[in-house]
């Protein structure tokens, strides 16, 4: 098999077994340099020794395309910061190595990795090994060549002008960017690899930003309130009945808990997201019901109108007011908001219409959706 369709067929393979180092991996470029005796990356491309290559099974090579993509994805210059930058590629080496082993690809012979610094940030291994070299360890493994590579490198960048290097560095990041973007994807589908979080913070991954809840919860809604009189008049001479653009008021219920479980700063949080709704929404009318565990008030706002409200409570909990009083007052009710730390009595009944808890605790609830207010 030709080197080129080798290389090829295991570009194809790691996309289909490692989405994430696959698609990574689908964007960098390999070039054949004989002078070195395996592979090495320097984050913008992949070098290696042609008959190296040739050797080597399909699966290995997966590994060597997955440990370029990273180092491309990992923003050397930016991350460097003081460091030696040979000796800080060397330990970013060992690491991405590492995570890729327990992820269970296959590594060549030729590549760099070390079993004591397994599990280990690429931080701490150059801690490690810098303190190797000041103790002069003769048992440190690392390339005669790279102080050949450091010449190199030094020259090379005392050549490059300083816009030159600001562009490579604007280039890293924006790879970093792609990166982090696309393994928040993967999150998505539970396709993250192993490990990946010792280069990436992956913490805020899957949380859904509780306000573009807010918003689609109310625009399913807001968009599907169109009336047919008048219709709309494009493909009327066809026959053909349209909704107009002309929207029906927008009814919405929000109920606020004012019991006495909830403190002033939660409370101030409440009306400062009915505020945001009210800014967000148009064409709207608006119940707003004040309740602890019993209705204290009932005002109505229309587009425009600022919302001027007092709150009044401090009781015990009970959601069964709130549902009594929509089911006998308020007519045509698609949606209501609930804003309350659901420490509560819920109704029996579940409503005919959509319900939306909005809350800081999550907690079970007998029906409707839950939407987690986070700072």
């Amino acid at each position: 098999m030709e080197l080129e369709q080798k290389i090829s067929q295991a570009k194809a393979k790691l996309l289909v077994e490692y989405p994430y180092f696959g698609t990574l991996a689908s964007k960098i470029s390999l070039e054949i340099n004989d002078d070195i005796e395996s592979f090495k990356s320097d984050g913008k491309k992949i070098e290696y020794r042609e008959d190296y290559l040739a050797d080597l099974e399909l699966s290995e090579i997966e590994f060597i395309l997955a440990n370029g993509a990273m180092h491309k994805a990992l923003a050397h210059e930016n991350r460097k910061g003081n460091r030696s930058g040979w000796l800080w590629r060397m330990a970013t080496d060992i690491a991405i190595n590492d995570m890729l082993i327990e992820n269970g690809l296959d590594m060549p012979y030729g590549a760099e990795y070390r079993k004591r610094f397994a599990g280990m940030y690429a931080e701490e291994i150059y801690a490690e090994l810098k303190d190797d070299i000041l103790r002069d360890d003769e048992d440190l493994e690392y390339e005669a060549d790279d102080a050949e590579d450091v010449e190199q490198n030094n020259e090379q960048k005392q050549q490059q002008t300083e816009e030159e290097l600001q562009e490579e560095i604007l280039q890293e990041q924006l790879m970093a960017e792609e990166a982090i973007s696309l393994l928040e994807q993967k999150f998505q589908s539970g396709e993250v690899p192993e490990s990946i979080e010792r280069f990436f913070d992956i913490s805020g991954f899957g949380k859904v930003n509780w306000r573009d809840e807010l918003r689609d919860a109310i625009d399913k809604y807001y968009r599907d309130d169109y009336t047919l009189i008048p219709p709309s008049k494009k493909l009327l001479y066809q026959g053909i009945y349209l909704p107009s653009n002309i929207s029906n008021t927008f009814k919405l219920v929000i109920a606020i808990d004012s019991s006495g479980s909830i403190d002033e700063e939660l409370l101030n949080q409440f009306l400062s997201e009915v505020n945001f709704l009210m800014e967000h929404v148009q064409n709207y009318q608006i119940d707003l019901l004040v309740c602890d565990d019993k209705i204290h008030s009932h005002q109505t706002f229309y587009s425009g109108e600022p919302l001027d409200v007092k709150v009044i409570g401090s009781g015990g909990t009970s959601f069964i007011p709130v549902f009594d009083f929509v089911e006998k007052n308020i007519d045509e009710v698609k949606l209501l908001l609930y804003f309350t730390d659901l420490d509560g009595a819920f109704p029996k009944e579940h409503p005919s219409y959509e319900v939306k808890w909005v809350s800081q605790k999550e907690k079970e609830i007998p029906f409707g959706g839950l939407i987690l207010l986070e700072d």
